[in-house]
């Protein structure tokens, strides 16, 4: 496969030899060239009608050297091998030096592949609008209250290449396809958003078996539910926190804490607790590359690096950072498979890929039955973190009231507040229900796929903040 996608991009190992050579002439330590082609559709549906179409193509390449602890980048989007050479010797020229570094024979790994699309698209666009229009009239169906319906269909498909002096040589392909729906409900006096999505490595054989009526009739629920839902009344309670979107707490709070961007410059809350313990007895966490065709998986990293299932978390006892080449060698830790670029046009550094907490022994209805008097954040919602202290602000999207160990009235306008160390040491009782969210994850390497997910977990204690005043 990497052979023939290396013709593709126009450079054969002679080639990438002399490129490399150029780049390391004034005394780098390594050397790489990343390049790509891509691309991208995308469809928006308002109030089940087709609103806009758009497609776009984007090729081309990025050089980095690294010596020492400085790295200097470029990117390009002239990707011929003359372009590239000039490229390679303009960034060498950042650097007063002589060459000391040989450039290693070319060694492709075997990768199992873990993303394969094969239906990127239908014989004409009728399948996507299909999709989408019985979303949005699922949607709109629901309720005279609904006042507004939009339907996204983003599909990304790309191939890259990746060839460095430290002997790699590899090739991926990947699609990502993601269905998104946002419904505003309105009573006439206040307007309620709500939105989901399902995204996945893969072409539109995804939808197979795939229920859009279902889909588009939940959203509007949520949206006409909390309209209606009384406001938070805040203070310090158990939180129970639900399975799929729920992890957004982990990936936040905590995994962007672990990466080595935060980590190698010592402005992360978990710098230096490796082997110690950051969480309760009962967490463990991964991020997990691997899963077949899962949103956030890769078989190899922008670096060329296959991708792996990293475990964080065991036991409560902290395992693993996210590494990428450059902090490995700083850090002294493994690199894990875990670099990550939205394009050519970004810096590729440690990012997530799939991440979410493992199942625990309890069962869903055993976590409510133990809670007297808490909240249950059924769906979380977006939010902000900081990863050198952990401390976050998140809001709730759907959200109900436990009182007597049973899920009661429907509540809004409420937020988690508290930092993520803490959170993790506060999980009490963890589910066996495990279920992924869809989302991007934006950093210093651009917006990438990310999978995010959890079973139903309970944190003993936290700050919830609401629209109707403090307990």
């Amino acid at each position: 496969m990497s052979v023939k996608h290396a013709e593709v991009f126009g450079i054969d190992e002679a080639k990438a030899k002399a490129i490399l050579e150029v780049a390391l002439s004034t005394g780098g330590d390594f050397a790489e060239v990343y390049m790509e082609n891509e691309t991208s559709e995308s469809f928006s549906m308002r109030s089940g009608k087709l609103a806009t179409t758009n497609v776009g193509k984007v090729q081309g390449a990025a050089i980095r050297i690294i010596k020492d602890d400085t790295e200097v980048n470029c990117s390009t989007t002239h990707s011929t091998f003359d372009d590239l050479m000039d490229a390679a010797k303009r960034l060498a020229s950042s650097f007063e030096g002589s060459k000391h570094v040989e450039v290693l024979p070319f060694v492709e790994k075997e990768v199992e592949l873990v993303v394969n699309p094969k239906k990127i698209r239908g014989k004409d666009i009728s399948e996507e609008l299909k999709l989408m229009t019985d979303t949005s009239n699922a949607a709109m169906s629901y309720s005279k209250e609904v006042i507004q319906v939009i339907t996204n269909l983003a599909k990304k498909e790309q191939n890259i290449f990746v060839f460095a002096s430290d002997s790699t040589w590899q090739t991926d392909h990947r699609c990502n396809t993601r269905l998104m729906c946002q419904v505003v409900a309105s009573d006439g006096k206040d307007m309620q958003p709500a939105v989901d999505s399902f995204g996945r490595n893969q072409g539109m054989e995804m939808f197979e078996g795939f229920d859009a009526n279902a889909f588009g009739t939940e959203i509007a629920k949520n949206a006409v539910l909390m309209l209606h839902a009384e406001p938070m009344v805040g203070g310090q309670m158990p939180v129970v926190i639900h399975n799929g979107f729920g992890g957004v707490i982990l990936h936040e709070a905590c995994v962007h804490g672990l990466e080595a961007t935060s980590v190698a410059k010592g402005m992360s809350v978990f710098c230096g607790k490796l082997g110690t313990k950051v969480a309760s007895d009962i967490v463990n966490a991964v991020d997990d590359g691997t899963n077949l065709n899962a949103w956030g998986s890769i078989n190899v990293d922008d670096e060329g690096t296959p991708s792996q299932c990293n475990v964080l978390i065991e036991n409560g006892i902290l395992k693993s950072y996210l590494v990428d080449k450059k902090n490995a060698k700083k850090m002294n830790h493994p690199i894990t498979g875990s670099s990550r670029r939205e394009s050519y046009k970004y810096q590729t550094t440690s990012r997530m890929t799939n991440t979410y907490f493992l199942n625990g022994k309890s069962t869903f209805d055993e976590i409510i039955k133990n809670t007297k008097k808490g909240l249950f954040a059924k769906k979380m919602g977006g939010g902000s973190v900081n990863p050198a202290t952990g401390e976050f602000n998140f809001g709730v999207d759907v959200a109900y009231l436990i009182e007597d160990g049973k899920i009661t009235k429907p509540v809004k306008g409420a937020t988690l507040v508290g930092s993520g160390k803490d959170v993790l040491l506060r999980i009490d009782m963890i589910a066996d229900n495990l279920a992924c969210g869809y989302g991007m994850c934006g950093s210093a390497s651009g917006s990438i796929p990310t999978i995010v997910g959890q079973p139903t977990i309970r944190v003993s204690s936290m700050t919830v903040g609401g629209r109707g005043g403090n307990l």
